[in-house]
């Protein structure tokens, strides 16, 4: 088994909060984190039809049942059983008692907010990082592989090739929990948004056009952003508002939380497509910003990240607020350093006077390399850099 990062995370919140709460896609390995926490804790999971009867009409029984605690898996199914954690745990509080998981973030977050608040401690589990893979001995040495494989725990856990788990991963995302979030009567057409926000990996989001694209109205697919959003399917980079001029652009930009996915989308079926895609940049942007947002949330850190861009088309592709400054960092996915590779990161630190702190390039190659205050990483260096500071601590 794959050793998680997060598992410290974990298991420093078990000290001080009476209920954990790990979140994540479907099959980003929240059981099996859980599981391995807890050894000694017995499970449940509410995916089981009877056991999700008991916790809808005796959740006080239930919980009486193990005065010890438990691992409630999909926590969300039974929301009801949020209050009935709260009395327990203000009656009797006990460091780790209760770990929950679930794979929406709308069931899980608004139950824990209504009636759990100040009392659990959240991790958010995505698919497998590049350090964990590295520490496995498995990361893969060409990044054509590892952006068409994907990071989901299946995908090496098991002899599953991509293109034969990722269908039947979207089939299955499409009746547990498209159905429950949001009433979608053609799924063909929500299969075709899904695609199409593929398509528009790495671009900012334009839901009129993405709505016309698809034949839906505005309406529809602001939903069905949201749905994509709440169950850790896409995810939204906000722009930094920073005013070193005044010409910013305001709309978000749109990634996939797993590359893997994305490749199958936009019709990849093996590695060797890769290479000449003209959606290759868009995933590779999509794999270092991901490998920055995994390490926050594996060591339980708000992520913090941002992209910068202003009218005139200069922009930075990412910026890691560590709260006291900000790290720019641009990505590029060819092997090769081109003249112009800096021209953003420099004017950058130019307009917001931070011509004397570290910025980021970094690229497809495999050389560690330096410009000035500019450090020139190859994208395998993401599995060993070091954990972010926040506030300088």
């Amino acid at each position: 088994m794959i050793r998680r990062t997060a598992h410290d995370t974990l298991m420093r919140l078990a000290k001080g909060f009476p209920v954990l709460a790990i979140t994540g896609p479907r099959q980003s390995g929240k059981t099996t984190l859980a599981k391995s926490a807890f050894p000694a804790k017995p499970y449940l999971t509410l995916e089981d039809p009877d056991t999700r009867l008991l916790a809808e009409n005796d959740p006080r029984g239930l919980l009486a049942s193990y005065p010890d605690g438990l691992i409630l898996d999909e926590a969300q199914r039974a929301p009801q059983i949020f209050s009935y954690l709260q009395g327990v745990v203000d009656n009797h509080l006990v460091p780790g008692k209760y770990i929950l998981t679930g794979s929406q973030q709308f069931g899980l977050l608004s139950g824990i907010t209504q009636s759990l608040a100040g009392r659990v401690g959240m991790v958010q589990l995505l698919p497998f990082a590049m350090d964990e893979l590295l520490a496995a001995g498995i990361l893969p040495k060409d990044a054509d592989r590892l952006m068409s494989y994907g990071m989901y725990p299946p995908l090496y856990d098991r002899d599953l090739a991509p293109a034969d788990w990722f269908p039947a991963y979207i089939n299955t995302y499409i009746e547990r929990d498209v159905r429950q979030l949001v009433n979608v009567r053609d799924l063909s057409a929500f299969q075709r948004f899904l695609k199409m926000c593929a398509a528009r990996c790495g671009q900012l989001l334009n839901l009129s056009s993405l709505a016309s694209d698809c034949g839906i109205s505005h309406n529809t697919a602001t939903a069905w952003i949201s749905v994509l959003e709440a169950s850790y399917i896409i995810f939204l980079l906000r722009p930094h508002f920073s005013n070193f001029n005044k010409r910013l652009v305001k709309t978000p930009k749109l990634y996939f939380f797993d590359t893997g996915l994305a490749a199958w989308l936009l019709g990849i079926k093996e590695q060797g497509q890769i290479a000449f895609h003209a959606q290759r940049g868009a995933l590779f942007e999509n794999l270092v910003i991901t490998e920055f947002l995994k390490g926050r949330y594996n060591r339980g850190q708000q992520p913090d990240l941002y992209f910068w861009r202003d009218s005139r088309g200069l922009e930075v592709d990412l910026l890691l607020d560590d709260g006291s400054s900000l790290t720019p960092v641009e990505i590029k996915s060819g092997q090769t350093i081109a003249a112009d590779s800096l021209t953003s990161l420099k004017k950058w630190c130019e307009l917001s006077g931070s011509t004397d702190r570290p910025a980021m390039l970094v690229y497809g190659g495999n050389k560690e390399l330096a410009n000035g205050k500019i450090a020139i990483i190859p994208w395998r260096k993401l599995a060993t850099l070091p954990a972010p500071k926040k506030n300088g601590k």
